[in-house]
């Protein structure tokens, strides 16, 4: 019996915010998987190594977490003005499924220096010392990011006195603007897709929850903590290991994704399991973060915890942090009221790492709200780069 030897395919390893996952240019992906298609899910699943029924990733790249089990593909850009084509893919633990229904906000940090290091920028534009500005065009939500990347010596600068609450090191800052974050085009093709800044939320076997049910950054539903047994100072242990807790979460994420015409039915949720985000708020107080810091309630504005592919994220996500600081800066969004209301531009938030601060600009035209563009600080580095290889 004869055996195919693996295939092998260049790629990077990389963090970005406080997320990792592998990184391609498209030209180097087999071209069966050169476009979106079974092939190109199948090559992603194996490379992350899913579908793993014992949820360690054992045999391949993935963390067995929704914030390491992730893969990007990037390639010059198809929009004028753009550098790149950022396309991202969020690859389930234990099922065969990759869901490209929005973008992953962390990783976005990766995809400037990810750009420059593989020559999509021309070597031109790059400073000798300074900061080059990589505009992306996110091609799952059709969107624009800007990545501003500190260039040392010629080079993308990985290394920095920048702390980020999440990840144990410090790196380099990289400023993030998502530029008209709001209105992903689906839905009611809305910020606030119902039209209310409030909702009021019928889940079977919940109960009646008011509800924010927002597009921006990527669709999200928030509610109040205290509306369901919380207190908004939990750290992952207390809901990730509670099969009823994890139960009613999806149960919410699912009918907030019915009112937002995301779905048509909740049957159809377990398909679409990166979006929309479930998120719950409550007053700033004081808690203990993962690391065993304690946060005061006097520093931060709220507390937000928030769940990604059906778990409680260890920090934030990126792209819910940009729909978390649009609604803080919206009178009347649940979130605006767990901040203590009133108009703001920058919000900061206590999640289970520590907090994060982030901002939004966003104005009423025409009797609508909208939200010009959101501003946040992370951080990326390469951690491995070559080839990956993966069974023919």
């Amino acid at each position: 019996m004869s055996h195919k030897p693996q295939l092998r395919i260049p790629a990077m390893y990389m963090r970005g915010g406080t997320s990792k996952g592998v990184f391609f240019r498209l030209d180097d992906l087999p071209p069966a998987a050169q476009v979106p298609g079974p092939a190109r899910d199948a090559l992603l699943m194996r490379v992350i190594g899913s579908p793993d029924p014992y949820g360690k990733h054992t045999d391949g790249m993935g963390g067995a977490t929704s914030s390491t089990s992730k893969c990007v593909i990037i390639s010059q850009s198809t929009q004028p003005g753009h550098d790149v084509d950022y396309l991202y893919g969020q690859v389930a633990i234990d099922t065969a499924f990759v869901d490209w229904s929005g973008n992953c906000g962390n990783l976005s940090t990766a995809v400037g220096p990810f750009a420059i290091a593989n020559g999509f920028i021309d070597r031109a534009r790059l400073p000798e010392n300074g900061v080059c500005t990589v505009k992306v065009w996110q091609a799952n939500i059709g969107k624009t990011i800007l990545c501003h990347v500190p260039i040392a010596n010629g080079q993308v600068q990985e290394t920095g006195d920048f702390e980020l609450d999440g990840v144990a090191f410090p790196a380099a800052e990289i400023v993030l603007e998502f530029i008209d974050p709001a209105d992903e085009g689906e839905g009611s093709g809305a910020m606030f897709p119902t039209g209310h800044l409030v909702d009021t939320l019928d889940v079977p076997g919940v109960g009646t929850l008011e509800a924010t049910l927002i597009n921006a950054g990527i669709p999200t539903v928030f509610v109040n903590a205290a509306d369901i047994g919380y207190t908004g100072t939990e750290l992952q242990e207390a809901i990730n290991g509670d099969a009823k807790a994890l139960a009613m979460f999806e149960a919410i994420r699912a009918h907030g994704a019915v009112r937002m015409g995301l779905i048509r039915d909740v049957s159809e949720a377990p398909k679409r399991q990166h979006t929309p985000k479930i998120a719950f708020v409550a007053p700033a107080q004081d808690y203990v973060a993962s690391s065993g810091r304690r946060i005061a309630a006097g520093d931060i504005d709220l507390n937000v915890r928030a769940l990604s592919m059906g778990k409680l994220h260890h920090a934030m996500m990126g792209t819910c942090a940009v729909a978390i600081a649009t609604a803080a800066a919206i009178p009347g969004t649940l979130v605006n009221r767990a901040a203590g209301g009133g108009e703001r531009e920058t919000v900061r938030f206590g999640h289970p790492s520590g907090t994060l601060r982030v901002g939004a600009q966003a104005e009423r035209v025409d009797g609508q709200w909208v939200v010009r563009k959101a501003i946040m600080s992370r951080s990326a580095r390469v951690l491995m780069e070559g080839w990956v290889r993966v069974p023919a």
